[in-house]
């Protein structure tokens, strides 16, 4: 399976079977927490937690046993690297047959941060729990997928332009590195508001966040940043598989955008 298809197959799983971790599915799970990496550079501590014994929940889940939780500083770019980063595992899970869901809100947030020891200057900004997908989906889950509208997304023309952000990118002008493009349209987000938008400006393809009210929580952080690290992490896995050898940057090129529109990252090819 390639990485596009990967992430078109993946879904968010909150229906789980019960079953605990084989012990080699979760040996590679811990041993693709020792190599992810993000382009901030920036240090997440990754913990996998038993659910029962942690007194862990979260009231949109059914049947899960483990959670996988992430703690970081709150540093500048770090919702960015974040969303980077725990992609990565959430997509090498979805490869072993795991189930896995984002969380920022629906959980005993509390409980997990004790449990982290989260710091004054720490976050932790999201958990997924992992496990084995049951054979049929709750009803509950199935009413949240058809709410958020969870297997559609934007057209082509709404999230990529060129030049500037009111010209529609051409298809054709891109066709080399499509499955780049195709990888941040399937890209998961919160609520699925797909807040990312490219603007192609010759070689560089800059990434703008088109944010939504309501996404800063009480520590300042925007969690729509963290959909803009996963988009990030889905263009450049895209770009490789194409070929390329993205360079990443932080250098915003000036491109005229509302007061909504926040610039974000660029990778050149």
């Amino acid at each position: 399976m390639t990485n596009l298809e990967l992430v078109k197959h993946r879904k968010s799983v909150r229906t789980f079977d019960g079953e605990k971790l084989k012990e080699e599915d979760l040996k590679k799970l811990q041993e693709c927490v020792e190599n992810l990496d993000n382009p901030y550079n920036m240090d997440i501590e990754y913990r996998f937690l038993d659910a029962k014994e942690n007194g862990l929940k979260s009231p949109v889940l059914v049947g899960e046993n483990m959670y996988i939780a992430a703690k970081m500083k709150q540093l500048k770019g770090g919702e960015e690297a974040f969303g980077y980063s725990f992609e990565k595992f959430v997509l090498f899970a979805e490869s072993l047959g795991l189930g896995t869901v984002w969380i920022g809100g629906t959980m005993n947030r509390d409980v997990f941060e004790e449990v982290m020891g989260v710091a004054e200057d720490e976050v932790l900004p999201c958990v997924s729990p992992i496990g084995y997908p049951a054979k049929k989906r709750s009803l509950r889950e199935n009413m949240m997928r058809k709410g958020i509208k969870a297997d559609t997304r934007k057209d082509f023309g709404e999230i990529f332009f060129e030049n500037d952000l009111k010209s529609p990118l051409d298809p054709a002008k891109v066709s080399d590195i499509s499955d780049a493009f195709e990888m941040v349209r399937w890209a998961p987000s919160a609520v699925n508001k797909q807040p990312w938008r490219i603007v192609k400006d010759g070689n560089n393809f800059h990434f703008y966040e088109m944010q939504s009210p309501g996404y800063v929580n009480k520590k300042g952080w925007d969690m729509q940043k963290i959909d803009m690290g996963i988009a990030l992490c889905h263009f450049e896995i895209g770009l490789k598989d194409c070929g390329k050898n993205p360079v990443f940057s932080i250098n915003d090129p000036g491109i005229s955008h509302d007061e909504n529109t926040q610039y974000i990252a660029t990778y050149s090819i």
